[in-house]
């Protein structure tokens, strides 16, 4: 910072009466101007925040924030140190990621969300500059490695609206101004905006066309473009559907209703991951599953918010098509990471049934392992024997029961990870492993996590009678308790 300050002629003077060495005011990353200070601290440092009052906080690429540090959440801490300004000012800055993971995807959607909008020549609505609504002209070559090269002749955009085609310097020299989407957002005091790299005015269209076309069928190189270029999250194509996949998609069924006739129990799962919680509701009975629900909670699970948005999944009533409904009756959270909050949430609505477990990936034991009280959590956490469990759950998976509907989250991608691992035999037990890196594997933990939290609502008492007493409950009869053998106690008088 320092460098630049000395060579920007407008902020030495400042900073500086005139240049100092060795001003004890003046450090790397902390300097003092006239009327105030300005501190640069990295994301991973909590201690950079301590007894610092601010008054104006910025925070830039926070997509790239770690989830937590050892105090919690890094822009939760940060926005805690400007308590005691009632003008202060917090700006987030960033550009977005991947879609479903990005933090400032989260923090957008709850501000106003203001687009920089043209207005069209035209017709004049005012528009958002998209790359779908970029006609391009453009011819390419490859090379004998089959690498291509694009040329781009020309590029024009198309109103949404008219249908009529402009080129890049009459749009950019017509009106523009912000839009709000989302004006309510105002109450809060919450402002988002964004823009894309189609109104920059050191970028031109066409070499934003070139390279995304250059890009295209390379996710790699077409997320960079995404983040980049359009200032969108990225989301993968999908791609060409297995066999299997299409099995399992075209076998999805219709309930009439979110609870299919004969579930009797519904349980949740949850899993934890750094910028997300996933989740799946899933309905019993003692034949057979049904999936109800599967999802992602986007936000660190060091934020309030995030397990505020997992209360209306898990509090809510599902219905059955008669307009009767089913609570979730217990769930399981794994607590392999952001353990602390994981025990806290539990401990709060252990009232609700959720329960915090830990998963052993060690063969040999059962899916329902035992129970332990880790010292000064104070909850129960139950330890399951994930390798069971999965052996359980792929040997049942196609007699099992699972959703159509957009929103229920039950698509090829569940497929896939139901079936990203496989068995194998190490060091004399079989345990299941990853088919391969860097493939994803909640939808089939959830589902152990779902099994496991079934049984352990049955316990170790009588299955059938379980299953007697929930559909007891469901039809509002009273629950008879079982009849007891009748005995006979008869005195015998014996006389010598």
């Amino acid at each position: 910072m320092s460098k630049m300050i000395a060579d920007c002629k407008v902020l030495t003077p400042l900073f500086y009466e005139k240049a100092r060495a060795h001003d004890p005011n003046q450090t790397i990353l902390s300097k003092f101007y006239k009327g105030g200070r300005i501190t640069l601290i990295g994301a991973n440092s909590e201690s950079g925040l301590a007894s610092r009052p601010i008054k104006i906080l910025l925070c830039d690429e926070v997509d790239r924030y770690p989830p937590t540090t050892k105090e919690g959440d890094p822009i939760r801490l940060a926005e805690a140190r400007t308590t005691t300004y009632f003008d202060r000012k917090i700006a987030l800055f960033s550009t977005p990621t991947t879609k479903g993971a990005s933090r400032i995807d989260v923090e957008y959607y709850l501000g106003t969300q203001e687009e920089w909008r043209h207005r069209c020549p035209n017709c004049g609505e005012w528009e958002p500059l998209r790359c779908e609504d970029m006609q391009t002209d453009y011819t390419e070559e490859r090379d004998a490695a089959g690498n291509r090269t694009v040329f781009v002749s020309g590029v024009k955009w198309r109103c949404p609206d008219c249908g009529f085609e402009f080129g890049e310097r009459e749009i950019k020299s017509s009106a523009q101004m912000y839009v709000a989407q989302n004006p309510a957002a105002l109450q809060n005091g919450i402002r988002s905006f964004f823009i894309s790299g189609f109104s920059s005015p050191w970028l031109s269209w066409r070499g934003i066309m070139k390279e995304w076309i250059e890009a295209t069928d390379d996710p790699t190189r077409e997320q960079v473009i995404s983040n980049t270029r359009f200032g969108v999250s990225y989301e993968a194509k999908p791609r060409e559907l297995t066999e299997g996949e299409k099995t399992f998609v075209e076998g999805l069924e219709d309930y009439g209703a979110e609870v299919a006739d004969g579930v009797l129990v519904l349980t949740a799962a949850v899993d934890v991951q750094k910028n997300r919680l996933e989740y799946e509701v899933a309905g019993w009975n003692a034949e057979t599953r049904w999936g109800i629900k599967r999802g992602i909670i986007s936000g660190a699970p060091t934020d309030e918010m995030t397990w505020q948005e997992l209360d209306k999944i898990l509090d809510r009533v599902y219905s059955f098509k008669d307009g009767s409904g089913l609570k979730v009756s217990r769930t399981f959270v794994d607590s392999g990471f952001a353990t602390g909050e994981v025990y806290k949430y539990c401990r709060q609505n252990v009232h609700k049934g959720r329960y915090a477990i830990k998963g052993a990936n060690t063969g040999g034991i059962p899916l329902l392992h035992k129970y332990s009280t880790p010292k000064g959590s104070g909850i129960v956490l139950t330890m399951l024997g994930v390798n069971d469990g999965k052996q359980e759950v792929l040997s049942r998976f196609a007699s099992w029961h699972y959703p159509a509907g957009e929103g229920r989250g039950y698509d090829a991608d569940y497929y896939r990870q139901i079936f990203s691992e496989q068995r194998v035999l190490r060091k004399g037990r079989f345990v299941y492993e990853k088919r391969s890196a860097g493939v994803r594997n909640e939808s089939l933990d959830l589902a152990v996590y779902n099994l496991a939290a079934l049984k352990s609502c049955i316990g170790g008492g009588e299955e059938a009678d379980f299953w007697r007493r929930r559909l007891a409950t469901l039809r509002g009869e009273e629950i008879k308790k079982p009849a007891k053998q009748a005995t006979v106690s008869r005195q015998i008088d014996i006389w010598d």
